[in-house]
């Protein structure tokens, strides 16, 4: 399984948005500069984002976007499902009912170790992202980044805010 590279997108755009003050709102073509991301690409997953509620857009001249909640009540899952949508990874097609050996549904009252063991690792890794939020996120941020770069973000973010 392989997501879109929008979905790192959207995440680190929603921690970048996570540090804008309430009463402030951040441009998408400068949310796009952050990270030197194509902005009409970026808009695509921004769209997203605002259509499941993670987001808010803020029309005029000092318009932009912010988080629609707290980050502390965002997860990862969230964000993940907004982009990509919530249909599962591996969807089982019962080949095992196919071929030489194969008999009737009847004969199958259990899903197959396969498809058992991929609903189980998916479950497993929707729940890590359902347990990470965007604040859980940032506070990563803030003790893992050096001193020099986030001194610079604060200094883009006070020019870029609105």
């Amino acid at each position: 399984m392989q997501l879109g590279e929008g979905v790192e997108w959207a995440v680190h755009a929603c921690v970048l948005l996570a540090v804008v003050p309430p009463d402030q709102a951040l441009p998408a073509a400068r949310l796009a500069e952050y990270h030197e991301l194509p902005s009409a690409y970026l808009a695509k997953q921004l769209q997203s984002l605002a259509g499941a509620g993670i987001i808010t857009s803020v029309p005029g001249r000092r318009g932009g976007y912010r988080l629609a909640r707290p980050a502390a009540d965002i997860t990862v899952l969230d964000v993940v499902r907004a982009v990509e949508g919530s249909a599962p990874a591996f969807r089982c097609s019962e080949i095992r009912q196919r071929g030489p050996a194969a008999v009737g549904p009847e004969h199958y009252p259990k899903p197959c170790g396969v498809a058992r063991v991929m609903w189980a690792a998916e479950e497993a890794w929707r729940s890590v992202l359902a347990a990470t939020t965007v604040h859980d996120l940032l506070v990563g941020v803030t003790t893992d980044a050096s001193p020099v770069s986030i001194r610079r973000a604060v200094t883009w973010m006070q020019e870029a805010a609105r």
